[in-house]
């Protein structure tokens, strides 16, 4: 946890948002994996974490909006619970290093909500997105758990995205933290990446790398040589000579602040001159799109430039023609990337998003354009300093997609599908960094992970 102070002055800020009546923050409670006792890894709810810091399971976080009071509702262990788990912090305990004094059992959160709905007050709730807390809900507020997330506050839910979206000082020191577990991650992965290893070698010693620096994966390791596939979490095929290994991962900090890069490796660490020449493109549109991301820009428009690079650079290879921009503005780019630039990052790899993308990423002055590629965009709105986001461009072959646009004549006037068609077993290639927005313009967070396409090779070859 960070000093209580932090977790104070966070509720406080949500506070002074003008919100009356109360806040609920549900807690995680354990997940099964096969049954009861057999649980998965566990994982605290990051608007949990944010604004009370304790990571167990059980638990409840009520703020009071009118008379300013906080609340932790759970329950202490018992003789049973001590000897499977050893002795146990007692909750009020647990409760002062948040900075809270109110404490009760956790069945004692239904009188409590009871009594608000009887004195009609309003009862605020963040959008769940596990189904126990579902039908804890529907239990607490007499709402149907199918229809519950239809009725979370969407005041509450932008109150709680505005303090959240500016990184602390301390947050960014974890999110660092998370940044060298993922680097080491990534150049483990490129002196792995020889001809004839299992990819689920890779990704499992991968996933060790981040369970040994303290947390473990910020979500599930993306590793595939066939990278046209955007989210390949099928592991299961000996690497080939010749062959691009697409990486996308990342680790969590002891405090689950997250990292997420994407690097894609030459399997045995020689590019062929197609496969140099596109990650060129590649590396471009994301020098060009961290150069162009400061505050006030629009990510929507830095999305847009990388993506008027990437067609340049493919109209070069021929493998697009006609005007760039006009290009652009059909959207023929996104054959080649059919993606968004990136997204919000710290507490979350995709920061906030259970609160609802469409208010992480966009607001009243900047909403999605729905074309095809461009619709996938997660993060649009103006920048500010303090926002972490991702950078990613990529350029993909994707076959189904490539057969699609050339029978139906989609975007003809602006690609060469008999030179396309060349390219149908080249994968793709994807380049991720992390950002952090400051007060004049941008910066990679910490080292870079080896991007340079000489440096990639050498890396490899001495595996």
């Amino acid at each position: 946890m960070f000093d209580k102070s932090t977790y104070i002055n966070r509720r406080s800020a949500l506070k002074a948002k003008g919100l009356k009546g109360i806040g609920l923050f549900l807690g995680n409670g354990e997940s099964p994996m096969n049954y009861s006792d057999n649980t998965y890894h566990y994982r605290q709810d990051s608007s949990f974490l944010y604004f009370f810091g304790l990571n167990f399971p059980g638990l409840i976080g009520v703020v009071d909006f009118d008379s300013g009071e906080d609340f932790i509702f759970g329950d202490d262990v018992d003789i049973a619970d001590i000897i499977w788990m050893g002795p146990q912090v007692a909750l009020q305990e647990n409760a002062a290093k948040s900075g809270i004094k109110n404490t009760a059992p956790f069945n004692r959160v239904f009188d409590l909500v009871k009594k608000a709905k009887a004195d009609g007050r309003t009862i605020h709730f963040l959008p769940p997105y596990r189904g126990e807390n579902k039908l804890l809900l529907e239990k607490l507020l007499g709402i149907s758990a199918l229809t519950i997330n239809t009725h979370a506050s969407l005041a509450f839910i932008k109150a709680v995205i505005s303090i959240r979206e500016i990184k602390e000082l301390q947050e960014l020191e974890e999110i660092k933290k998370a940044c060298v577990t993922g680097y080491n991650m990534h150049v483990t992965a490129m002196k792995m990446a020889q001809a004839g290893t299992w990819e689920q070698k890779i990704a499992g010693t991968i996933e060790g790398v981040a369970l040994a620096g303290g947390g473990m994966p910020s979500f599930p390791i993306i590793l595939s040589q066939n990278g046209e596939t955007l989210h390949n979490h099928d592991h299961s095929q000996l690497l080939k000579e010749g062959k691009l290994m697409l990486c996308d991962a990342g680790a969590e900090s002891l405090l689950h602040y997250a990292s997420d890069f994407t690097r894609t490796t030459p399997v045995g660490g020689k590019f062929t001159q197609k496969q140099r020449e596109i990650y060129e493109i590649v590396l471009a549109a994301n020098n060009t799109a961290t150069s162009l991301t400061k505050p006030g820009v629009s990510y929507l428009s830095v999305h847009l430039a990388a993506a008027e690079v990437m067609a340049s650079g493919l109209k070069d290879l021929g493998l697009m023609k006609g005007d760039v921009k006009e290009a652009v503005a059909a959207g023929a780019h996104a054959m080649f990337f059919p993606h968004g630039l990136g997204h919000m990052m710290g507490l979350d790899v995709h920061d906030m998003e259970d609160l609802g993308q469409i208010y992480v990423g966009y607001d009243d002055e900047i909403q999605p354009i729905e074309q095809f590629g461009t619709a996938y965009l997660r993060l649009g709105k103006r920048l500010k300093p303090g926002f972490v986001i991702t950078n990613e461009p990529g350029c993909y072959f994707i076959p189904a997609l490539i057969d699609k646009w050339q029978s139906q004549g989609i975007n003809k006037d602006f690609i060469n599908f008999d030179k396309v068609n060349e390219y149908r077993d080249f994968g793709g290639i994807r380049l991720e960094d992390d950002i952090l927005v400051t007060e004049t313009g941008s910066e990679i967070i910490g080292e870079r992970v080896p991007i340079n396409p000489d440096e990639v090779e050498e890396i490899v070859q001495k595996g």
